[in-house]
């Protein structure tokens, strides 16, 4: 039975592990924003601008098994501090990147951004599910998700306009220009990400300093001790895991590719004519539209299967695809923003279909259901080299594919079969949705 004393520090873990859901969600969605602003600094096509969500997202795949080393050696608090401390390094890099300007040490700092970010993932979320009695880890993380939802949609709304905020020129209009107008022009707009990522590194810092002062539970993996008998290949045996990492690879990557396009499809004259800072602020609708849809999907989840309901998202989201992919105006705007609120159940519902009845194989399963986020660095890629090719508007084809799969998998690729169970009995412990 907790004391009054343990009751506080867990309330206290748990208000600030919840802040740091919604720091990192924030993070990863200004990445939106750096698109179009480093495309117009650097006039580079979309595959090569694409390389910011391939090299952020690329850390997930590389960085998650060697996280999960970090976390079972020094315990669930130590590693959010490193998590942070790795986070406000890669942030403060992108001082000197604006300074030269450079679109590597640009790449560079994201990748260390995304290293540190995915050290949290790995720590954070089950370390909230650990903070407090087993029966109320969902509603602790739930709430969690749900902030992480709302720093995905504050950060664009607030943050995006200042990186956004000079006048974004075309290739051809920058070509115009005189050389030394055109060197001034690329450093004066490389430098306006100074101080928004210079703030965000000095909030990393004290929420570090924060998390080292606190007294709260420090908490270690539980068996992290013990060597796991099992092994990724056991896991991959079973069809509906199979299906499933692929699935999460699909949808993570459709999702990223729709948000990083966005704002330059809202800024083309046939769809929203919007500047590139207004559209910033719009782009709060889709990452605001997954957040309500959490709460909406968790409360039709208790009356409707969850399978169904996933296939049934990701039909509205094909047709709203469609929509934009054959209309203009407002009609095309909005159609793409609206696919947020259809978006908002399929990450955790395809996460935890895909580790169902595993048993001691779900540690496994859940690593490799993590390492398929590369998702989100390879098909934005696919995307922005159609859309080289034909324009954004058609390019939408490549995530309507990610959709047409996630369907299938709803409603037939997520079936357990009844000759491939983990064996009778064995507990499958609740997973936590990391995205």
């Amino acid at each position: 039975m907790s004391t009054p004393r343990s009751t506080m520090s867990n309330s206290a873990a748990i208000a600030v592990v919840s802040l740091i859901f919604l720091t990192w969600g924030g993070l990863t969605s200004l990445n939106d924003v750096l698109i179009p602003h480093l495309k117009a600094v650097f006039s580079m096509n979309y595959v090569q601008t694409l390389l910011i969500q391939f090299t952020f997202f690329g850390a997930y795949f590389l960085m998650s098994i060697p996280a999960g080393t970090i976390v079972s050696r020094i315990g669930y608090k130590a590693s959010i501090v490193v998590g942070l401390l790795v986070a406000a390094a890669g942030a403060a890099l992108f001082f000197p990147a604006a300074r030269l300007p450079s679109y590597g040490l640009f790449l560079t700092a994201l990748f260390v951004l995304a290293s540190g970010i995915t050290l949290l993932q790995v720590s954070a979320n089950p370390y909230i599910a650990l903070l407090g009695p087993p029966e109320s880890s969902h509603s602790r993380l739930t709430f969690a998700q749900a902030l992480n939802s709302f720093g995905t949609t504050a950060f664009p709304y607030f943050i995006g306009p200042l990186i956004l905020a000079g006048t974004v020129l075309g290739a051809d209009q920058i070509a115009a220009m005189p050389m030394a107008d055109q060197i001034a022009y690329r450093a004066s707009e490389a430098r306006s990400v100074e101080m928004p990522y210079l703030m965000l590194a000095g909030g990393l810092l004290l929420l570090a300093v924060f998390v080292v002062t606190m007294r709260i539970p420090s908490l270690r993996a539980e068996g992290a001790s013990t060597r796991d008998p099992h092994t990724f290949r056991e896991a991959l045996a079973h069809p509906h895991l199979r299906w499933g990492v692929l699935g999460i690879f699909m949808y993570v990557g459709a999702e990223v590719a729709i948000g990083s396009f966005l704002i330059n499809y809202m800024a083309e004259p046939a769809i929203g004519g919007l500047s590139e800072a207004a559209a910033s602020r719009f782009l709060a609708f889709y990452w605001g539209g997954a957040m309500v849809g959490r709460f909406i999907g968790a409360a039709l989840m208790t009356k409707i299967d969850a399978r169904k309901l996933l296939a049934f998202a990701a039909v509205m989201v094909c047709v709203l695809l469609t929509v934009t992919m054959t209309n203009s105006g407002s009609i095309a705007m909005w159609s793409a923003l609206a696919v947020g609120l259809f978006n908002s159940i399929m990450f955790p519902t395809i996460f935890t279909t895909a580790i169902e009845r595993l048993g001691t194989l779900t540690s496994k399963a859940s690593s490799l259901l993590v390492m398929a986020i590369v998702g989100g660095a390879l098909i934005p890629l696919a995307q922005g080299a159609l859309a080289d090719r034909v324009g954004i508007q058609l390019s939408f084809v490549i995530p309507l594919v990610c959709y047409v799969y996630i369907i299938w998998y709803g409603l037939r690729g997520s079936r357990v079969r009844g000759d491939a169970l983990a064996p009778a009995g064995t507990p499958t412990p609740r997973p936590s949705a990391m995205h």
